[in-house]
């Protein structure tokens, strides 16, 4: 059976590999605690789950709907969006989709012939680059020269003649870091002289911890907004990850090539899923509120026991998401490691503790770990890790 070429350059996701071990050793009755999945540990609100059962209950999630999704989860979308960022967009800009990844696919792969490039900012998330491959495209990996924000200087670096688009995350997965206003100005306005598209993805914008201040690329100028798409979706503020509704705004002509994607490619997100998600965006905010603030006490209680960790460097406490991503190059060598990623294979075996390698992000001397977890979980895992560095010590 002949395999397409392109799929010998793509490889399969680190999250996922990790989640799966993790549940055989589970299933094994291991005493495992995952800390690799970026999902939160909190149930969908009774609201949001009670629309879905209704509309199954009265017969609405029964059938097909526009490929693009419901209209009035368009509109609830569209509205969504104008609260949180000023910006409206028509209910025809909105593109609702199987979850935020699928979007970033079908952005991809409505807007890359063969060869071109997609600037991709390190550390970045694992599928990004994945799915440039599998659109035809060429990811272009972007390193910073200072922490885990790139500059302009940085992109001048790489962007070439064929270089179509500019991936930015913020809060950023895994790093947490969230790009200020006046960075992500310069940065917009390089790509709208460059006439590169900003793809900005924002599915972390509702968590936010300490204070920090959080700037939507639609805050911005005009310009900058015309030339940008926003991904985002439902998993990760309302803990709706298995119910897999995502969506793009967008100027209108990328929303029609998406919609015509999306006819061919999924159709419609499950129709249950769409009253659930219409639900979300025009209910009551107070349970994203009460889970951001769990977040927030998880983040200040969690960070400090592993930057206690002999070996473990964190370029600063995150601002955003719920990822913790410390350097452990001196951890891996004091432990007598040959690689972080066999520290981590070495942690999960003899800890039960999982986490994920960090160069599924590009940064091969650093590890991941999410915080979306109890807080006696993330108490017991931190001291976990802490024993094992210590006794394979100067290994």
């Amino acid at each position: 059976m002949h395999i397409a070429k392109k799929l010998a350059q793509v490889n399969p996701s680190a999250t996922l590999a990790v989640s799966q071990k993790t549940a055989q050793m589970k299933a094994a009755g291991a005493d495992v605690i995952d800390l690799s999945v970026g999902q939160p540990d909190f149930t969908t609100p009774d609201d949001i789950a009670n629309a879905a059962i209704a509309s199954i209950k009265d017969g609405s999630a029964s059938f097909y709907t526009p490929a693009a999704g419901l209209p009035a989860l368009r509109r609830a979308i569209a509205d969504h969006v104008a609260k949180k960022t000023g910006y409206r967009y028509e209910p025809n800009q909105i593109v609702a989709t199987d979850g935020a990844k699928f979007a970033l696919y079908g952005i991809f792969t409505a807007i890359l012939d063969e060869g071109d490039g997609v600037l991709i900012p390190l550390p970045g998330w694992v599928s990004y680059v994945e799915q440039v491959r599998l659109a035809g495209g060429v990811p272009q990996a972007v390193k910073s020269q200072k922490g885990f924000k790139v500059t302009v200087d940085d992109l001048d670096a790489v962007v070439t003649s064929k270089t179509r688009a500019l991936v930015l995350n913020s809060p950023q997965n895994p790093s947490g870091v969230i790009y200020t206003k006046q960075e992500l100005t310069l940065i917009g306005n390089w790509a709208v002289r460059h006439n590169i598209l900003i793809i900005a993805d924002e599915i972390y914008s509702d968590l936010v911890y300490n204070g920090a201040n959080y700037t939507s690329m639609l805050q911005l100028d005009h310009s900058i907004v015309e030339n940008t798409v926003l991904v985002s979706g439902v998993s990760k503020s309302y803990a709706m990850t298995g119910w897999r509704v995502g969506f793009i705004a967008a100027p209108k002509k990328l929303a029609q090539a998406m919609a015509t994607i999306v006819s061919h490619a999924t159709g419609n997100p499950a129709a249950a899923s769409q009253y659930a998600a219409i639900a979300a965006f025009t209910g009551d905010q107070a349970s994203v509120e009460k889970m951001r603030q769990a977040f927030e006490e998880r983040l200040n209680t969690v960070y400090p026991l592993l930057k206690a960790i002999p070996g473990f460097e964190f370029d600063g406490k995150p601002d955003g998401a719920f990822y913790l991503f410390p350097n452990v190059r001196a951890a891996v060598k004091a432990t007598g490691f040959e690689s972080t990623d066999k520290f981590v294979t070495a942690l999960l075996d003899d800890t039960g503790v999982a986490v994920v390698p960090g160069r599924a992000f590009g940064m091969p001397d650093y590890i991941r770990l999410s915080y979306a977890k109890g807080l006696d979980d993330l108490v017991e895992a931190a001291k976990r890790i802490n024993s094992f560095v210590t006794a394979n010590g100067n290994a």
